[in-house]
C-alpha cells in the first residue's frame, strides 16, 4: 500500500482548504443526500461471496471488439470532435481547445495488472497516441477513472488538470506541478477564455483509491464553449441533479452519461438503465452519448446490455443517440451523423 500507485491522501494546506468546503463534514466528503453505498436488503459479504463463486453469462465479449485507430495529432484543432477510448475515457476538441477525460490506457482498471483487464480490442490507444492536452478532466479517484500508469505517462503533455478537491495530492505525488492542478469543489468554474468555461458540478458517488473513501471529491463537468454546451455526468446514482443541470444550463447540445457497471445492489452510486432514461429526459439534451461500458467488467450484467438498453430506450425520444466504435470520430456539430450497432456483431 506504500507503492506510488495507491496515491496520497490530502494533508497540510490542501487538507485545511478541504475542511472549509460545505461538502466536507466529520472528516469526509458527503453527497447532497446521504445514502448507503450498498442498497438496503443486500449484504456486502454476500455480494463478495457471489463475486468469487458465481459465474454470470457474457460478462465480457469472447470476440475482439471492433475499433478505429484515428491519428489524433493530425485532426485540425478547429474541428469540434469527440473520440471514445472505451469505458469512460474520451478525447474532445471544442472551439480549438483539447480535452482528455478520465483516461485509462494501462490495460487494467485495478492497482494490479492481472485484475480487471481490458477486453480484447478495447485497449488500442495509449498515452503516446495523445496530442498535447489543454485540460485533463478527472471526475473522481477510482482506478477505472484515475490510472496511475496513464497519468504518469501523460505528464509532459498536460497543460492543466481539473479535478475534485483532494485529488491533487496524488497528482502532485506522481510528478504534476502544483501550478498545473486546479482542484475544485461543486459549483465552481474554470475560465478558459472569454465565453468559455468549465463548471464543476455535483454527482451522487464516492471517491478513493483504497479502503479509505471520501477523502477526495467526485465531480461532474459542464463545458460551456462559444459554440457548444456539453455535460459529462461522471459516475453516480439517481437523484434530482439532472433537472437542476437543465434549469441551469439549457439548451444542452451533448449529454455524456454513465451507462454500465450497474447493479440493484449499488444503485445509489451507479444508475440503473431505467433511471438513466429518466435522467436524460430531465436533462433534455439534443444529443446523447454513453460511457462506462465496453472495456472493463465491474458488474454482473452482460457486457453489451448497456448499449442494447440505451439503443432501445432512445427510440422515438427527443435526443439523437451516438454509438461510436472505440476510436471513431464523432462530429459534435453534425446531428445527422449515423452510427452502426457494432455490438450486435460481437459475441
Amino acid at each position: 500500500m506504500k507503492h506510488a500507485k495507491f496515491g496520497k491522501l490530502p494533508c497540510g494546506k490542501r487538507l485545511k482548504h478541504i475542511e472549509n468546503s460545505p461538502n466536507y463534514k466529520d472528516g469526509k466528503f458527503r453527497n447532497k443526500i446521504e445514502k448507503p453505498v450498498i442498497t438496503e436488503g443486500y449484504s456486502i459479504w454476500n455480494l463478495g461471496w457471489e463475486a468469487m463463486t458465481k459465474k454470470y453469462p457474457r460478462t465480457e465479449p469472447s470476440d475482439i471488439l471492433p475499433s478505429v485507430k484515428t491519428n489524433l495529432k493530425n485532426i485540425p484543432k478547429e474541428k469540434n470532435i469527440l473520440i471514445w477510448f472505451g469505458h469512460s475515457s474520451f478525447y474532445m476538441q471544442i472551439d480549438g481547445v483539447r480535452f482528455l477525460v478520465d483516461p485509462v490506457f494501462s490495460g487494467h482498471a485495478s492497482p494490479f495488472a492481472y485484475s480487471v483487464r481490458a477486453y480484447k480490442g478495447a485497449d488500442v490507444y495509449h498515452a503516446e497516441d495523445m496530442p498535447e492536452i489543454d485540460y485533463l478532466l478527472i471526475s473522481h479517484d477510482h482506478y477505472d477513472h484515475l490510472d496511475y500508469e496513464t497519468i504518469k505517462a501523460l505528464c509532459k503533455k498536460i497543460k492543466h488538470v481539473v479535478c475534485g478537491l483532494g485529488v491533487g495530492a496524488s497528482l502532485e505525488h506522481w510528478g504534476y506541478a502544483p501550478t498545473k492542478i486546479l482542484e475544485k469543489d461543486w459549483g465552481e468554474q474554470v475560465k478558459i477564455k472569454e465565453n468559455f468555461f468549465i463548471y464543476t458540478e455535483r454527482t451522487q458517488h464516492t471517491s478513493g483509491r483504497g479502503l479509505i473513501q471520501r477523502k477526495t471529491l467526485w465531480l461532474a463537468f459542464f463545458i460551456e464553449a462559444p459554440s457548444l454546451k456539453i455535460y459529462y455526468s461522471g459516475d453516480g446514482g439517481r437523484d434530482d441533479r439532472f433537472a437542476e443541470i437543465h434549469q441551469k444550463y439549457a439548451p444542452i447540445d451533448w449529454a455524456i452519461m454513465e451507462n454500465g457497471q450497474y447493479n440493484e445492489a449499488w444503485e445509489y452510486v451507479h444508475q440503473l438503465p431505467g433511471q438513466l432514461i429518466q435522467s436524460v429526459k430531465e436533462l433534455n439534451p439534443k444529443n446523447l452519448f454513453t460511457v462506462h461500458h465496453s472495456k472493463f467488467t465491474l458488474a454482473k450484467h452482460p457486457w453489451d446490455e448497456p448499449l442494447k438498453k440505451i439503443a432501445e430506450n432512445s427510440i422515438n425520444q427527443s435526443w439523437k443517440l451516438a454509438t461510436p466504435m472505440i476510436g471513431e470520430i464523432v462530429d459534435l456539430n453534425n446531428n445527422k451523423q449515423e452510427f452502426t450497432k457494432w455490438w450486435e456483431t460481437v459475441h
